[in-house]
């Protein structure tokens, strides 16, 4: 099993490496083969079945929690989470992932973990799902990030792990940004990317506070539409006038963020904009990587001091 710094990918070349999991469930009464995924940059190691501690007063889908290593972890049943009827008890080859999402370490129970994919970002398609039907399947589509097609025609889908973490409680209310500044101190327009409409919303309305006039993208292609269409509506010098920063995610569908930097970096237009990743991804290889695709800061999401702390001395600077 490759780890973050066994890595080959190149920084900006728009791949993502995701371990390949699945999850059995009854369809029909017969057992069917999901194929999921998750970044391995967000892996930090897959173990046997622990032995687990049960925590009275906590979700269904929370199996209990162990020590790994002096860290107490909860672990997380993945097809109880889903809400899916998996007619399977745990064998020989469930495994646990902990993943690290925004600097906190959960486990999260799968069935077999079967290999590393590498796969381009513009390969995998944005979840557009939206039902009000609250079958097994809706519910597992509404937490699902990313679609892509491997071997076979098969399907492989990107859950929406983080949000296990704030289902939990376990990342703390932000602080409201009118208590760290007074307002307004800024000006100008700030570039925000992200596929999340909730991380959007809560660093727009940070931003906005700061004084920015915010353009949002919904994802590194759209970031490059974006800034060419600001180009052209307010002229060379206006636009280098006018844009004073970018905020970007790095997990997007079609462009992700490192490669959305690198090709900012090689526009003689954009090139001088600073860039500020702001990403659940945690760990200093991953803020390495950062730099080397021409980023001025990188954050882990998403802590509102932290956020304007860093805005203020990337632009200031």
């Amino acid at each position: 099993m490759a780890t973050k710094k066994d890595s080959g990918i190149k920084v900006g070349s728009n791949e993502i490496e995701l371990v390949d999991f699945r999850i059995v469930k009854l369809v029909n009464g017969k057992p069917y083969e999901g194929i999921y995924g998750i970044n391995v940059a967000k892996v930090r190691e897959i173990i046997r079945m622990p032995k687990l501690t049960e925590l009275p007063g906590v979700p269904k889908f929370i199996e209990g929690i162990f020590d790994l290593r002096g860290v107490v972890i909860p672990v997380v049943n993945l097809s109880t989470w889903m809400n899916v009827s998996s007619g399977r008890d745990f064998d020989k080859k469930v495994r646990v992932i902990i993943a690290e999402f925004n600097n906190i370490l959960i486990g999260f129970i799968v069935h077999e973990a079967k290999r590393i994919r590498r796969i381009n970002w513009k390969d995998i398609e944005p979840a557009s799902f939206a039902s009000s039907s609250s079958s097994d399947s809706d519910v597992e589509k509404n937490k699902i990030t990313g679609v892509t097609r491997i071997e076979d025609n098969a399907v492989l889908l990107i859950l929406d792990l983080e949000s296990i973490v704030q289902e939990l409680g376990l990342v703390k209310p932000p602080q409201d940004i009118d208590k760290l500044t007074s307002g307004h101190e800024f000006s100008g327009i700030a570039v925000l990317l992200d596929d999340s409409i909730t991380a959007r919303r809560a660093m727009k309305t940070a931003l906005d506070h700061m004084g920015f006039n915010v353009v949002e993208a919904i994802d590194g292609q759209d970031g490059i539409d974006k800034l060419q269409g600001l180009y052209t509506d307010l002229g060379d010098a206006k636009f280098k006038k006018m844009i004073k920063i970018i905020i970007s995610d790095i997990e997007m569908p079609r462009m992700d963020g490192f490669h959305f930097a690198s090709q900012v970096k090689k526009n003689e237009n954009y090139k001088h904009i600073p860039i500020l990743f702001n990403s659940s991804i945690s760990g200093g290889f991953n803020q390495e990587r950062g730099a080397e695709a021409g980023a001025d800061g990188y954050l882990v999401k998403f802590d509102p001091k932290k956020f304007y702390e860093e805005i203020s001395r990337v632009v200031k600077k």
